[in-house]
C-alpha cells in the first residue's frame, strides 16, 4: 500500500496548493477520503475535534464529522500503528485514511474503544458471557436433578450395567450363602413385582437374600438388590420390608450405585470391568464405603414413597421400622461394634425419615403380604446355596 498521508509533511501524491498545507496543527492531519468504490479519492484534512472527526476537503466539498463512538476500523489501532483506515455507519462505503503514528496515537485517546485492547476485551467479554451462560446452565441442570453421570450410566447397554453389579453383588455378599427356599422366593419376587408395577417404564429389578446375620440391605448396579436374612428377622411385618426394598428399588432407579462407581474409579476402568475386563475384585467394598450423599438418600425415599403408594402399601411401617431398630441400636452398646445395624448407620437419621413418611398422606392400602406368604418369607433362608458361611457370622 503507498502511504498517502503523512503528519508533519504533505507528500508530493497530493495535489494540494502549499498555502493550504500550513492548515494541519496540533489536532489536524492531512487525509485521503474516499465516498465509495466508483469515487475518487479526495485529498483534505482531518480534525479531531471534541466529539469526533470533522473531515474538510476543500471548496466543493461539504464539511463532515464522523462521532468518535461511531468509527471503526477494520484492525484495531496498535500504539505502533503508523496509518489508520476509518469508515462510519453513517456513510457506507465511504472511507478516511490518515497516515501517522501521532494520529494513531492521538484517535485513541478520543476513540478508546478502537485499540486492540478493546477488541481483546470485547472477545474476552463474549467469552466471558458464553460461560457465565453455561455455568448458569450446568448449575440449574444439576439444581433440577441432572447428573452427567448418571446420564452416561443410563445410556449404556443393561448387559454392561449387569455385569458391573454382579461383580460388586459377588464382592459384597462373599462367604454368604444365597436364601433360595421355593416358597420364600416365591413370596420376594411377589413383593418385588408389586413395588416395580409403580416404577418407571423400562426399569427392572432382580432381588435375593442372603444368610447373613448383619441387618442390611443394598443396591448394586444393574437394578440388583440383596437383602439380608438379619434384616428380614428384625422386620415385624410385611410392610417394613417392602419400605427397605422400595428406598433400595429408589437408588436403583436413580442410578445411584452406577454413579458411585463410576465417579470412584472413573470411566475407562468402569468400562473395562462393564466389558467383562476384570481388574474391580473388591468393588463390594469400595461401593459399601462410598455412601450415598444426604441428598441422594432423600431422593432414594421420595422413590421409595412413590413405589409403596403406587403399590398400594401404606409406608406407616417403614417409619415404624425406623424408630424401632434406632432404639434397638441405641440400647445395645455392642451394635454399632458389631455392625449389627450397618443399614441404618450407612443412611441419614432415622427420625427424619420417620416424619417425611408420617406427613404423606393417607391412601387406600393393603399389606405388602398376607400372612401365609409372609411367613414364607420369614422362611427363605431353610434352603440355601452357594459357600460355607463364615464361622463368626459376620
Amino acid at each position: 500500500m503507498r502511504r498517502v498521508c503523512a503528519e508533519g509533511k504533505y507528500p508530493d501524491l497530493f495535489p494540494m496548493p502549499p498555502s493550504d498545507r500550513t492548515n494541519a496543527g496540533p489536532n489536524r492531519y492531512y487525509c485521503r477520503f474516499t465516498a465509495g468504490r466508483s469515487s475518487s479519492p479526495v485529498d483534505g484534512t482531518a480534525t479531531l475535534a471534541i466529539s469526533g472527526v470533522e473531515i474538510n476537503l476543500g471548496p466543493g466539498h461539504p464539511k463532515r464529522l464522523w462521532h468518535y463512538d461511531r468509527l471503526k476500523t477494520l484492525e484495531p489501532v496498535r500504539p505502533n500503528a503508523i496509518d489508520v483506515l476509518l469508515s462510519s455507519p453513517g456513510e457506507p462505503g465511504a472511507s478516511l485514511f490518515v497516515q501517522g503514528a501521532r494520529f494513531a496515537a492521538d484517535l485513541t485517546g478520543y476513540a478508546p474503544h478502537l485499540t486492540a485492547r478493546a477488541a481483546r476485551w470485547r472477545n474476552w467479554r463474549w467469552g466471558l458471557l458464553l460461560a457465565a451462560v453455561v455455568a448458569l446452565a450446568v448449575a440449574a441442570s444439576f439444581a433440577a436433578g441432572w447428573s452427567p453421570l448418571k446420564s452416561f450410566a443410563a445410556a449404556l447397554p443393561d448387559s454392561w450395567r449387569q455385569r458391573l453389579g454382579d461383580t460388586a453383588r459377588e464382592s459384597m455378599t462373599e462367604g454368604h450363602k444365597q436364601c433360595v427356599d421355593a416358597n420364600g422366593v416365591a413370596a420376594l419376587s411377589q413383593l418385588a413385582a408389586r413395588l416395580s408395577k409403580a416404577a418407571p417404564e423400562g426399569i427392572s429389578f432382580s432381588v435375593r437374600v442372603y444368610d447373613w446375620p448383619l441387618m442390611n440391605a443394598f443396591a448394586v448396579p444393574g437394578g440388583q438388590i440383596v437383602l439380608t436374612k438379619g434384616l428380614i428377622d428384625k422386620a415385624e411385618s410385611p410392610d417394613e420390608v417392602a419400605g427397605v426394598l422400595a428406598h433400595e428399588m429408589g437408588h436403583g432407579i436413580e442410578m445411584h450405585p452406577e454413579t458411585g462407581i463410576i465417579r470412584s474409579i472413573g470411566l475407562a476402568a468402569a468400562v473395562e470391568v462393564m466389558l467383562g475386563g476384570g481388574g474391580l475384585a473388591n468393588a463390594g467394598l469400595m461401593l459399601a464405603q462410598l455412601g450415598y450423599s444426604r441428598g441422594a438418600e432423600h431422593q432414594a425415599d421420595l422413590d421409595a414413597l412413590q413405589l409403596l403408594k403406587g403399590a398400594g402399601i401404606a409406608p406407616k411401617g417403614l417409619a415404624g421400622f425406623f424408630m424401632r431398630v434406632t432404639k434397638m441400636e441405641a440400647e445395645n452398646s455392642g451394635g454399632a461394634k458389631s455392625g449389627a445395624f450397618a443399614w441404618l448407620r450407612t443412611h441419614p437419621p432415622a427420625a427424619e425419615r420417620a416424619k417425611l413418611v408420617r406427613e404423606q398422606p393417607d391412601y387406600p392400602a393393603t399389606p405388602a403380604l398376607d400372612e401365609q406368604s409372609w411367613e414364607e418369607l420369614k422362611s427363605i433362608c431353610k434352603t440355601t446355596i452357594g459357600p460355607q458361611k463364615p464361622e463368626n457370622g459376620d
